[in-house]
């Protein structure tokens, strides 16, 4: 895969994406069965605009009150035996899971998906440490076989196609090469039990921290995170501190529309409110549960008083799905590991505005992220305050700087904008800006006569 880690790794990479007609391919046939289950799930709703409403209404309440939550989320999960860490950065977090995991020995880990895992890099860290970690969603585990990173933040292998992964697990495990989906399913749960049974820890992420409750809800579709929790010793849930609902009453309304926007579901197959290690006369659950709040950044884009509202997300994928930018580039060419419209907001935010901030700009800003989100975060004008702040920062260059200025002259007023004539400016055009538009595309040629001019003409007024 080709991963960016700056501007040109970015540039380079989409380029070679969007020319990748095989890729493009797979990815539009992905997500036009996902567009397509979507419109049927939004059926389940009488008013789903009022549902949206409410949902952002309750989004935003708790950001604007995250420390207050956080602390009741704490002490009520507390109450019931469970661990609460609080973690600065990545580092702090790989720090105290590498605690845990020495003080039971641990040599085995199963991991069900989790964005934040990938956010500090969890598995890297473990092979480093010598500990087995097996990731148990068939899309992660597919794309850890792959030596990938996920590629969306639902759908983690949406841009391979069956045959890819049927090449894949014959060339990795020697399984027949023309193996459907059902068999590589069945081959892949085989080898699954066995991990669940024998793994000394397992590691989930979190869908909602419900804080009134003190429990964590896993929202998934194939039992796997449940057998992450349910079978090993010790529990490690990694939480962002924005992932906060106020009540457990309030799931009745982000499971169903969580599932809807993901996938297209009236609600996911399973979804599980852990409150904390088994209790006195329990059978089942973990001896220890330990809930990791993960900042690393967090509180950076809170500082935020535009952007803040993008804590809200709830990672359903929508914004993704449409996206044209993301239709025609793909997860990995953004560089980070949220991708897509809410990557390019919040990315910035968590690992530096000098660095991410052109993910902001490649944007048509076409509003369709915005239409699509269930908890109505305005995506495309937190775009836009993206590159307002990327610019009052100093971060654009030089040439942006003049061009914009000569672009603002112009447009300001409609007796400049037409000075120099056509041929003026379009050799302009040619001289200065031949690679603005990249390799591929030729600069529009300018026309002899504005529209204002043909439209004075028509009227016989000029």
């Amino acid at each position: 895969a080709i991963m960016a880690t700056s501007f040109e790794d970015f540039l380079e990479a989409s380029d070679k994406k969007t020319v990748d007609l095989d890729h493009r391919k797979k990815l539009n046939f992905n997500i036009a069965k996902y567009d397509h289950a979507v419109e049927i799930g939004k059926l389940q709703y009488s008013d789903l605009e009022l549902a949206k409403k409410r949902a952002a209404h309750i989004k935003n309440k708790v950001i604007n009150n995250l420390d207050k939550y956080l602390v009741e989320f704490e002490a009520n999960f507390i109450k019931r035996g469970g661990k609460v860490i609080w973690a600065q950065d990545a580092e702090e977090a790989l720090k105290e899971i590498s605690q845990i995991l020495k003080k039971v020995s641990a040599k085995s880990v199963v991991k069900s998906k989790s964005m934040t895992s990938e956010e500090i890099n969890l598995n890297k860290f473990l092979e480093k440490e010598k500990i087995e970690s097996i990731e148990t969603d068939l899309g992660e585990y597919i794309q850890q076989i792959d030596g990938e990173k996920p590629y969306h933040i639902v759908t983690p292998a949406m841009h391979k196609s069956k045959k890819d992964v049927s090449d894949l697990f014959h060339r990795v495990f020697g399984i027949p090469e023309d193996s459907s989906p059902e068999d590589i399913t069945l081959f892949v749960r085989e080898k699954m039990r066995k991990k669940f049974l024998s793994a000394d820890v397992g590691i989930t992420g979190c869908n909602f921290l419900v804080s009134d409750l003190g429990a964590v809800s896993v929202t998934e579709n194939e039992g796997n995170a449940l057998m992450s929790m349910a079978f090993p010793k010790v529990h490690i849930a990694l939480a962002g501190i924005e992932k906060i609902i106020p009540s457990l009453k309030d799931l009745d309304l982000f499971w169903p529309l969580l599932s809807t926007h993901g996938t297209g579901q009236n609600l996911t197959v399973y979804n599980s409110v852990i409150t904390g290690p088994k209790q006195a006369g329990e059978t089942d659950g973990p001896e220890e549960m330990y809930v990791i709040l993960i900042d690393n950044g967090r509180t950076e884009l809170l500082a935020q008083p535009v952007q803040r509202s993008a804590l809200g997300c709830i990672r359903c994928g929508a914004c993704l799905n449409g996206c044209p930018v993301y239709k025609n580039i793909g997860g990995h060419s953004y560089g980070s590991v949220y991708s897509g419209p809410i990557g390019s907001v919040i990315t910035p935010h968590f690992k530096g505005m000098d660095e991410f901030k052109h993910l902001s700009f490649a944007s048509t800003l076409c509003g369709k992220c915005t239409e699509v989100c269930p908890v109505k975060i305005d995506l495309h004008n937190l775009l836009l305050a993206n590159r307002k702040d990327s610019v009052a920062k100093g971060y654009n260059t030089k040439a942006e700087g003049i061009s914009m200025y000569f672009w603002k002259t112009g447009m300001l007023k409609r007796s400049k904008m037409e000075k120099g004539g056509a041929n003026l400016k379009n050799f302009m055009l040619k001289q200065f800006f031949k690679k603005a538009w990249g390799e591929r595309r030729e600069m529009p040629k300018i026309a002899p006569k504005s529209f204002n001019q043909l439209w004075l003409e028509s009227k016989g007024i000029f």
